[in-house]
């Protein structure tokens, strides 16, 4: 019992985005959120899934219903943006 509390502490301390290979994540606003669903005319649920407990997700401190833009960084592509609705 001790060991997992150990563990959950531990998991707090660590920054995940100081490493190259996590993207930058970023919750959309209501508004931002209303005008890429229209823009792309599709609803949350047509969007790519991530967990809530995935530690990017509680990070960020994103709650179910968000979406993320998720930005990552390619030698071929230059920046690529892509989103994700938090179930």
């Amino acid at each position: 019992m001790a060991a997992k509390t150990k563990e959950k502490e531990e998991k707090k301390h660590i920054n995940i985005f100081e490493s190259v290979l996590v993207p930058k994540h970023a919750t959309l606003s209501a508004d931002e959120k209303a005008e890429l669903l229209k823009r792309l005319n599709i609803t949350p649920k047509q969007l790519p899934r991530i967990k809530e407990d995935d530690p990017a997700v509680e990070a960020i401190g994103a709650k179910k219903g968000d979406i993320l833009k998720i930005t990552r960084n390619s030698m071929v592509a230059g920046e690529y943006i892509y989103y994700r609705v938090v179930v």
